[in-house]
């Protein structure tokens, strides 16, 4: 049974510790910068960030080899699959890139976890994640020729299933 700083069994809150881009983060949790208790988010990486909603295998992996992967919790707009362990919420919808409310979250934000009801929430007001997503300024895009370059132009929401028309 994994010994968690919050209590993700119903309702548990934690500081934030985001990251642009999976490298990024897979850099952090090589160098230890990611701690039990800690709730990572990795952004930018949706349908037209990624683009294309990169797996975060990697992360998820390097997590568990660093024997915290039952320790940390992991948000990102991008996928995860069948072989992650662990409490990680993907497809968060609208991506950062799409101005999604995930490009408001900065490090040291405090996120609250009800697994119970289904609800992630930072502690900030509506106001203050307006003025946010407003400033923020996402990366360059990774392509910008190309048939990814216009995927990542017209793909949807993970929400609706990130197809292009």
């Amino acid at each position: 049974m994994p010994h968690w700083p919050i209590e993700f069994g119903g309702c548990g809150w934690s500081t934030l510790q985001v990251h642009i881009f999976e490298e990024e983060c897979f850099a952090a949790v090589h160098e230890q910068q990611i701690k039990p208790g800690d709730v990572v988010v990795i952004r930018n990486e949706g349908p037209s960030g990624g683009p294309g909603m990169r797996e975060m295998l990697q992360v998820t992996a390097a997590l568990v080899g660093e024997g915290i992967g039952d320790q940390v919790a992991l948000l990102t707009d991008g996928r995860f699959s069948g072989a992650t362990h662990g409490l990680m919420a993907g497809h968060v919808a609208p991506e950062a890139i799409r101005g999604g409310p995930i490009a408001a979250v900065q490090d040291g934000d405090m996120i609250t976890l009800d697994i119970d009801t289904r609800r992630l929430d930072v502690d900030l007001s509506d106001d203050e994640i307006a003025k946010r997503v407003e400033a923020y300024e996402p990366p360059e895009p990774h392509y910008k020729r190309g048939v990814m370059a216009k995927y990542a132009a017209s793909v949807s929401s993970a929400s609706k299933g990130a197809v292009t028309s």
